[in-house]
């Protein structure tokens, strides 16, 4: 796995030798950045269900100010933050050791521009999360990855994919 574009492009991140982590594949991420190119220059970013890191990383390589990153699991946390050293941007994140769901609960509105959210695919934790956002959004655009059966309500724009789906909301 690689970091597909910005001033990182072609550098590899590690990945938990971990059957539930799946990491966002290249194509997916392609069209993500691309869905919201005009959001990341100089945007506070949150990657919600961080896993590897690469959406926040990806969007750090492409101009974003910083990132923020949430995850719990151990063997996730470990590569996470071997793949911040390898890329020397300490400065620019902060990790969060946490459950996805209360941290996203806690937030404030408008703390951030953009959101990733890639949690276990066919979790309902995604419902929630988005529930939540639409109730008091916390970033201008909210993208979740999801699987392509997975219904959500209607998002401002929907990516599809072999086996899954890019679903991008924006705040109105």
């Amino acid at each position: 796995m690689r970091i597909v574009g910005g001033k990182f492009k072609g550098r590899q991140l590690t990945s938990p030798n971990d059957f539930r982590v799946r990491p966002t594949a290249e194509t997916v991420r392609v069209a993500m950045m691309k869905a919201i190119a005009n959001e990341i220059e100089g945007a506070r970013v949150l990657d919600l269900f961080a896993g590897t890191g690469a959406l926040g990383l990806e969007a750090l390589s492409r101009g974003a100010k910083y990132v923020d990153f949430v995850e719990f699991r151990p063997a996730s946390l470990h590569s996470l933050k071997a793949n911040i050293a390898a890329l020397r941007v300490t400065e620019k994140v902060r990790v969060y050791k946490k459950d996805a769901l209360p941290f996203a609960d806690a937030l404030p509105p408008d703390r951030y521009e953009v959101a990733f959210a890639d949690p276990p695919y066919e979790s309902r934790m995604l419902d929630r999360l988005i529930e939540r956002w639409q109730q008091a959004p916390w970033s201008a655009v909210l993208v979740a990855e999801h699987a392509r059966t997975h219904q959500l309500p209607r998002a401002t724009q929907t990516l599809l994919f072999e086996d899954s789906a890019v679903s991008v909301y924006r705040r109105p």
